[in-house]
């Protein structure tokens, strides 16, 4: 009798040396427990084995067949080989399985007189059944025994087979081998769900659970063994999340209360129109969690142009009352300096601190980017370390060594998806207390993301938007369809800049890196970094895709042709800073009628008279990317209209996203189709860690009451037993699934 398995015995003591090594390399495979949690990614029902003459045109089907005959020949409308394969079952039906492209592998393995098992779904082509491209495994032949095909017709034919995330090296029916010889000796782990929430929440073992989501017996015992497994998922994230929330409570900061009659209250005093509602709200939320002597951890997610900065500004001058600084760290130079101007406009003498128009009680506004000269840098820091500035604006840079804070009470971190752990700490450990922190989105963040992601976080949300605000309306150009609906997009934005207004035609990439002057280096990348378009869009597409447009090669042809006689700018993160910087003033200064840009303007650029943006290639872009482009424009007076310009095809997914984006504003339905269309695990973190994702089963769209009530739990049970030393087993499974490192992503957020 074979020794039992339990969660760290090593595969090659239970399926052989040879599979074990296959399952470690290609699948990172390599214990019973690595195994067992290798979840089938689905079902497919295929039912017992078919008669053949019984088959039905449409029905997906398992039929066990034997290959009579096989036959090659060219096809008439392509290039390649179609490779027909005659089936029988012994009883005078046949199948014709059709196999298309040079696949002579393929023939020697269907040699006439295999047995094998071949799925698909049955079509009729001239008076014929037949399979296109079936699945198929092969028995063993005639020598191997028939007990060992009859396993295999077990293994296959069943009522619900599961479908393995596989390799081309380890097949599925490979992976469900090894799991049936694991389960046949598997000792299942203590269960680490305390009994009481298995009660309460009509939980079932962890054993059955996992024995059930490998080899169902039925569909109900199936769907409890999946929602029991997506518990532990659930319950792990949230108990990482509501721990670190809970030891957070406890660290000291230095409270920084409100005071009548400073620098906030000159602040409103002097704003030219009424905070919204929201503002309001979340403004009192903030000055609430500033006032405390623990640190305040929120996020702030608003819609874009909800007006965030505003109220990330008087919680910085909250700080400022108190006699300690705010540092606000944004993700690139341009934005960087785009709020240091913003921010110097809204405080006026109130920012001006030393100067002769300065008003009483004013502080200093310091911008720290890595662009600065050697001279400005110097006077920089010493405003900065020596207190005067009360609010200093930068990039990465301010992590550097060499920059100190007198007194750094509030982070604020601008976009804060585009920040490292690593990065978001550095600036943390300035502060000789931890700093209360702030984080700013407006990429709006679906519930349960928020739930999950930011669960460690309050969460406050701006939703309206400021008076004076104007609608944008949204339409997809289809180019490749209807050119001269492109045309017309060139002459409409002609119209806006005739009526006095300015125009962006944003492009996924920045030059072409195998032309000389616009070459792309290791230190300047052809895309912007970080962008979806640098994700989405190679250079050479080997389906035939032409690359994506460019900004130095769209900008002249745009001058030779429909946008002639416009004053245009180009705007990249390639350029120097100071370059970057003269053309964002231009352009804000009406100098420019038109911007040629990458990315780059993507978040907080506000150029209020700015009413056009026409994006090319839109089809290259993520979701929430281009609802944050479409939010540069309708910052002003006047109506803003964006255009996603596409050679995407009606009825293309990718189509189908655009036609999306256009019909609605509302940022919150377009991140929930965002999270339908993108891998969850990109959403969790898994491509930050460079590690296949924990959560296997979890779905954060679908999966909303589950992770609720996995929260409510776990807040019950840290809130009795902080460190779970009452539940070791619980402890150390939350220690596996969560590991350090994806914890520390989680708090990141």
């Amino acid at each position: 009798m074979s020794e039992p398995a339990g969660v760290d015995t090593p595969l090659k003591k239970l399926v052989g040396e040879k599979t074990a090594k296959a399952l470690a390399s290609h699948l990172d495979l390599h214990t019973a427990g690595d195994l067992i949690y290798h979840f089938p990614r689905r079902y497919d029902e295929r039912g017992e084995h078919t008669d053949i003459r019984s088959l039905d045109v449409g029905e997906q089907v398992t039929v066990l067949a034997q290959v009579q005959r096989t036959a090659v020949r060219p096809m008439r409308q392509r290039r390649g080989n179609l490779l027909e394969v005659t089936v029988g079952d012994g009883s005078g039906g046949v199948l014709t399985l059709t196999f298309f492209g040079n696949q002579a592998w393929r023939e020697r393995e269907l040699r006439p007189g295999r047995w094998g098992l071949f799925a698909g779904k049955v079509t009729e082509f001239r008076g014929k059944r037949q399979l296109n491209g079936p699945e198929y495994v092969l028995l063993g032949e005639g020598g191997e025994g028939e007990a060992a095909a009859n396993e295999e017709v077990e293994e296959f034919a069943g009522a619900l087979i599961p479908v393995y995330p596989a390799a081309a090296a380890v097949p599925t029916w490979v992976i469900a081998r090894c799991v049936r010889v694991v389960l046949d000796t598997f000792t299942p782990p203590e269960d680490p769900l305390p009994a009481a929430v298995r009660g309460s929440r009509n939980l079932v073992g962890i054993g059955p659970a996992l024995r059930e989501i490998h080899r169902p017996t039925s569909k109900e015992e199936l769907y409890r063994a999946r929602r029991r497994l997506k518990w532990d998922e659930a319950f792990a994230v949230q108990l990482t999340l509501v721990q670190r929330k809970h030891r957070a409570a406890d660290w000291p900061a230095k409270a920084r209360e409100p005071r009548a009659g400073g620098l906030r209250d000159a602040f409103d005093a002097r704003l030219p129109y009424e905070l919204t509602s929201g503002q309001q709200t979340v403004g009192r939320e903030i000055a609430a969690d500033l006032a405390t002597a623990h640190p305040m951890h929120r996020l702030l997610q608003g819609e874009v142009g909800s007006g965030k900065t505003v109220v990330a500004l008087r919680a910085m001058l909250q700080v400022v009352d108190a006699g300690g600084q705010a540092a606000l760290l944004a993700p690139t130079e341009v934005l960087a300096a785009q709020h240091y101007r913003g921010i110097l406009d809204l405080l006026g003498p109130l920012g001006r601190a030393g100067e002769l128009d300065a008003a009483p009680d004013a502080t200093r506004v310091e911008l720290v980017t890595g662009s600065l000269g050697a001279a400005a840098r110097r006077r920089a820091l010493a405003e900065v370390a020596q207190g005067r500035a009360g609010v200093v604006i930068g990039t990465h840079a301010l992590l550097y060594e060499g920059v100190d804070f007198a007194d750094l009470g509030l982070v604020v971190v601008d976009e804060q998806h585009r920040f490292g752990v690593e990065q978001r700490d550095a600036l943390r450990a300035k502060a000789d207390q931890p700093p209360h922190v702030l984080v700013m989105t407006a990429t709006p963040i679906p519930r349960t993301v928020a739930m999950t992601v930011y669960g460690d976080l309050e969460i406050s949300t701006l939703s309206q938007l400021p008076q004076g605000r104007s609608p944008i309306a949204s339409h997809v150009v289809p180019a490749a369809e209807k050119p001269a609906f492109l045309d017309r997009a060139w002459r409409r934005l002609r119209e806006e800049v005739a009526a006095g207004h300015q125009a962006y035609v944003v492009c996924p990439r920045i030059g072409d890196s195998r032309s000389g002057a616009g070459a792309a280096s290791a230190e300047a990348p052809d895309f912007e970094p970080g962008s979806v378009a640098e994700e989405a869009a190679p250079r050479e597409d080997d389906s035939g895709r032409r690359p994506p447009l460019a900004v130095t090669e769209v900008a002249p042809l745009l001058a030779e042709g429909p946008l002639h006689g416009l004053r245009i700018g180009v705007l990249h993160g390639r350029l120097p800073a100071d370059e970057k910087d003269a053309v964002m003033r231009a352009f804000a200064a009406g100098e420019l009628d038109v911007l040629v840009a990458t990315t780059v303007v993507e978040v907080g650029v506000n150029v209020p008279n700015a009413t056009v943006m026409i994006v090319l290639d839109a089809d290259r872009f993520g979701v929430s990317q281009l609802h944050q482009l479409r939010g540069r424009v309708g910052r002003g007076s006047a109506a803003g209209l964006c255009l996603l310009v596409t050679e995407a095809l009606e009825g293309s997914p990718a189509r189908e996203r655009l036609d999306a984006v256009a019909s609605t504003t509302d940022g919150f339905k377009l991140a929930e189709l965002d999270l339908e269309q993108r891998r969850e695990g990109d959403v969790l973190g898994a491509t930050q860690s460079g590690r296949r994702s924990h959560l296997r089963l979890l779905s954060l769209l679908r999966d909303a009451d589950l992770i609720r009530d996995a929260r409510a739990e776990a807040i019950a049970l840290v809130e009795e037993d902080p460190e779970l030393t009452a539940h070791p087993a619980l402890a150390a499974s939350v220690a596996a699934l969560v590991d350090e490192e994806r914890a520390e992503y989680l708090e990141k957020g």
